[in-house]
């Protein structure tokens, strides 16, 4: 087998990385950055959006940094999770369009966050969320879940992925194992969730179990559960969670992302350093670094070290590269990049949108969602 190179062995720690930045444009720094680095996709934010065509230049100078296909993404749930809502028109939530009862309606939703998407260059839609609206995590997760029981959560989030793919959008499921049972906010602090082994087969990765061959991507959260683990490590850093139940048990053959490494629910356990490289070490494929380039470039250097002294990791790390690759090799959402978004482009979607939400509010309107077909992205 051929010797692996430093230069091999940083595009394959790249393809390992998805990074988030600051600014509306691509500029001397962040194109080092991305050109330096050759990251698996970036992340943009409302701090990055200003208007259609400005994200989809930003979107299009990222690419332009790497020959490889790039994964292009965005959180998109609707309500509270929009992060289009002031470029385009604010989406109404999970827990609004699943109300409706209206499974047609809940394919729509994913169908029109998919267009929103790929009008302006996204190809990548973290959503949507497969946790289950326990009371417990009311306060943190709010409206972003559709059911507390598992089957509705499945029937929606089947019905949105399906409409996402109508839109040439991958999805993800998110947060494995399951936060609904946590009462903390994973962003500041780990959430401790005290739940048998039994109880989170049936209930929390019911639809992780069901919807398997359907999602590219699961997302893993910083949370801990010691009555499955019996210790207080986090999913997202868990060998027991990513190899022995995603992998193995339930048999997730898609890639495997750990959620924002900067997260308070992750670096309480450890620096930067640690985290990226525990995460891949415990069965990750990828991992988000969404903001600070301090820590991205920290995560980046201390996989790459690693690798370099440490056999058995570098090879998880050229597996994991190697699965990235070969899924960007397969993926029809890569192909290509949509067109800049027209003025005439963006007041349909905002039309869209707008009828979509007061249909879901039970307002009656003439149907005009027809008018989806007019999108050309």
């Amino acid at each position: 087998m051929a010797k692996t190179t430093t230069q091999d062995l940083r595009q394959q720690v790249g393809q390992l990385m998805i990074l988030g930045y600051d600014g509306l444009a691509v500029d001397s720094k962040l194109r080092t950055t991305l050109s330096t680095l050759q990251p698996s996709g970036v992340i943009l934010f409302a701090r990055n959006i200003e208007e259609p065509k400005q994200t989809w230049r930003l979107l299009r100078d990222s690419q332009a940094t790497t020959p490889v296909p790039m994964f292009l993404c965005v959180d998109l749930e609707g309500g509270t999770v929009d992060r289009l809502k002031k470029v385009i028109a604010p989406a109404p939530s999970v827990e609004q369009v699943f109300a409706t009862g209206n499974r047609k309606l809940f394919r729509m939703h994913g169908k029109i966050l998919g267009l929103e998407a790929r009008a302006l260059g996204f190809n990548t839609d973290f959503a949507p969320v497969f946790d289950l609206g326990f009371e417990a995590s009311r306060s943190v997760l709010t409206s972003r879940t559709a059911s507390a029981d598992p089957k509705e959560t499945i029937a929606y989030a089947r019905a949105f992925l399906r409409g996402l793919k109508d839109s040439k959008v991958l999805g993800c499921g998110k947060h494995f194992p399951g936060l609904g049972e946590g009462n903390l906010d994973s962003h500041h602090e780990m959430p401790v969730v005290q739940k048998s082994w039994k109880a989170m087969w049936a209930e929390d990765l019911l639809p992780y179990r069901e919807l398997r061959s359907q999602i590219p991507f699961v997302m893993v959260a910083h949370a801990s559960y010691p009555e499955v683990t019996n210790n207080k490590v986090p999913a997202s850093l868990s060998k027991k969670w990513m190899q022995d139940v995603l992998r193995k048990k339930i048999g997730f053959k898609g890639l495997i992302i750990s959620d924002d490494l900067e997260m308070g629910g992750v670096l309480s356990t450890g620096e930067i350093e640690d985290v990226a490289v525990e995460t891949l070490r415990a069965g990750a494929d990828m991992f988000l670094v969404c903001h600070n380039q301090e820590l991205v470039w920290r995560g980046f250097e201390a996989v790459l070290r690693t690798a370099e002294r440490d056999r058995k990791f570098a090879e998880h790390v050229a597996q994991a590269a190697q699965r990235v690759l070969g899924y960007k090799k397969r993926c029809r959402e890569l192909r290509g990049f949509s067109a800049e978004p027209k003025a005439k482009v963006v007041d349909k979607l905002k039309q869209i949108v707008t009828d979509f939400t007061r249909i879901v509010g039970g307002e009656v309107i003439d149907d005009r969602l027809h008018t989806t077909r007019e999108i050309n992205v």
